[in-house]
């Protein structure tokens, strides 16, 4: 038997760290003076001891500890093993984007000051005829997932569509999970709207703060700032939901450098 003064030279573990795991309950002297109230450890408690240091130093808390040293077999030590690996290699590719936008930031820091050469025009919009699918989706990255349903039924239904294209984000706020989007395909004439396909003209629009976009869809917070900044100085006021227009995308250029979308936000007054 070892005091825990030289339990904790043996181990590397500090009489401190030895104590808390004994409070939690990962590791107790293997028996306690009665007078004294000395702690003393067994030789045979050292291999335990670098276990619970060695599944500290993987990332495992003290509940996981627990579970791990009492596994009741290998495989489930293996399975604890491999889960920790996946939530461990998870964190490092966050991390790894979390550095990359870092680095873009660094990179462009002097160019987000420019980000006022946004040319901002104001234009009128017309009715259109159009042909739409409005649904509640994952996120705004999962907007592809309309246009292919929209793009699906226009096929199968002959109907005769022409260039307009456009969404609407109808919720009124941004939101992280279940967008409320509705895709909208200009069409020759109006026909009977069905499963959720609505034929409907658009009512025209005013006035609407225009601004293109040019490149990948991440430099659309960019523009967005640039529009609200816009609005504001030239004493105007938001007056309905924002369209995004995509003009060239995924389905007619191959690298996003080449995208080119139009951001419309309808506005009311004037300076």
């Amino acid at each position: 038997m070892f005091k825990i003064g030289d339990f904790s030279k043996l181990t590397m573990v500090s009489i401190r760290m030895l104590r808390y795991y004994d409070e939690v309950g990962l590791i107790k002297p293997a028996r306690i003076d009665n007078f004294t109230g000395y702690r003393y450890y067994s030789a045979a408690q050292i291999e335990k001891v670098n276990l619970i240091i060695a599944l500290r130093d993987m990332g495992f808390n003290v509940t996981e500890i627990a579970e791990a040293i009492n596994a009741q077999s290998d495989k489930d030590f293996r399975a604890m093993l491999n889960q920790k690996k996946t939530e461990v290699e998870t964190k490092i590719s966050n991390e790894k984007q979390r550095l990359k936008r870092i680095n873009d930031c660094i990179k462009n820091l002097k160019k987000e000051h420019l980000y006022m050469t946004y040319q901002v025009t104001v234009k009128s919009i017309p009715s259109y005829k159009v042909i739409s699918l409005r649904e509640t989706i994952p996120s705004y990255s999962a907007e592809g997932l309309l246009w292919s349903k929209l793009g699906e039924f226009v096929q199968k239904n002959r109907v005769k569509t022409n260039n307009s294209m456009f969404t609407i984000y109808h919720d009124p706020e941004y939101k992280e999970n279940a967008v409320d989007v509705e895709v909208f395909l200009g069409v020759d004439e109006l026909l009977n709207s069905q499963q959720g396909f609505t034929f409907k003209e658009t009512a025209p629009i005013e006035q609407a703060a225009s601004v293109l976009i040019s490149g990948d869809y991440k430099n659309m917070s960019k523009a967005f700032s640039c529009l609200g900044k816009w609005i504001e100085e030239n004493g105007y006021t938001i007056s309905g939901n924002a369209r995004q227009v995509p003009i060239k995308g995924p389905w007619n250029e191959k690298n996003p450098k080449d995208y080119l979308t139009e951001v419309q936000i309808p506005i009311a007054g004037s300076q």
